[in-house]
């Protein structure tokens, strides 16, 4: 009998798999792979929207840059032309007269020391929560996690009222409370960003500092931690992103004048323009405040992009 019979005969028609793909799953389940005239258009199409997000980062910056060194009548009078004279007084005027300078400097105290803080506190709990089993591992780690949903601003207020029975809220010492809120608030995302970073390594090191006699401190500092160095160049540079960018909780944590931090003295100048008509002076303590997050990211560019990269899963 023929391969091929009539549909009264009650056969159908013999087919090739080689020749119907659509009959073979595993041709029915492969992609289809993009044309060379398709890969240019979807390349373009990349640079294009790269470009104008560029641009909408950039354009603003120059406009802030170059706005700060024009005088307070040109700024008014033609806000997007370039100055007639460089007039870099203005950054000694906000400086000094501004108090940026002093500003600037509770700043790099609260952040330097927070990050300080919060990077060895949040590598040790990763680390144990990593490597080590015990009773409520996972209920710690899942109750850090639960701290990256807690929104600051409920917290704030009864964090005033703790801060300021134990004595941390005005005077000097009120930037030791800005730091310790600083660091409880970062401490959850650092714990989650390490812990899959000490999750990927290898067990057989460690295994071999034991054997080599290393006790568990000696392992987590001279072998563990410097293996983890890309993520905590990134999760360090995060940190350092969002406590310098603070204004919450120095607002509402911060209240000595002398105590500022940057967000509060750029507040503070800005509420002050009604009555001191010194807009160059305000665009150069802008500068100011930029100016140390873009040398950060320009120096740890490289561990910022190649430290958020392992897998996640032992």
């Amino acid at each position: 009998m023929s391969a091929e019979t009539t549909l009264a005969g009650g056969t159908t028609p013999a087919t090739d798999p080689a020749a119907d793909p659509a009959s073979d799953p595993a041709r029915r389940r492969a992609p289809r792979r993009r044309t060379p005239a398709e890969g240019r258009g979807f390349s373009a199409l990349h640079h294009v929207v790269l470009s104008l997000w560029a641009l909408l980062v950039i354009l603003p910056l120059l406009w802030t840059v170059y706005t700060s060194l024009k005088t307070s009548r040109e700024i008014l009078t033609d806000p997007f032309g370039l100055p007639e004279h460089l007039q870099w007084s203005n950054y000694a005027r906000a400086w000094q007269e501004a108090r940026i300078g002093d500003y600037f400097l509770n700043t790099l105290i609260v952040v330097g020391a927070g990050l300080v803080v919060v990077m060895l506190l949040g590598a040790m709990c990763a680390y144990v929560l990593a490597r080590f089993r015990f009773p409520g591992n996972r209920i710690i780690y899942y109750g850090m996690v639960a701290g990256l949903t807690f929104p600051i601003f409920l917290a704030v207020v009864p964090l005033f009222f703790v801060l300021n029975n134990m004595g941390l809220i005005g005077g000097r010492i009120g930037l030791v409370g800005v730091i310790m809120a600083y660091v409880a608030f970062a401490l959850p995302f650092t714990v989650f960003f390490l812990h899959s970073f000490f999750t990927s390594l290898p067990d057989e090191i460690g295994e071999a500092a034991s054997i080599d006699g290393a006790g568990d401190f000696r392992t987590f500092f001279q072998v563990m931690l410097p293996m983890a160095k890309p993520g905590l160049a990134s999760v360090a540079i995060f940190n350092f992103l969002g406590m310098w960018n603070q204004y919450l909780l120095p607002l509402v944590l911060n209240t000595e004048r002398s105590n500022y931090v940057l967000a509060q003295g750029l507040v503070n100048l800005q509420a002050q323009q009604g009555y001191q008509v010194d807009w160059g002076g305000m665009f150069a303590s802008v500068v100011i405040t930029v100016i140390p997050v873009l040398i950060v990211y320009v120096v740890f560019q490289r561990q910022l992009q190649g430290g958020v990269g392992p897998s996640t899963s032992k």
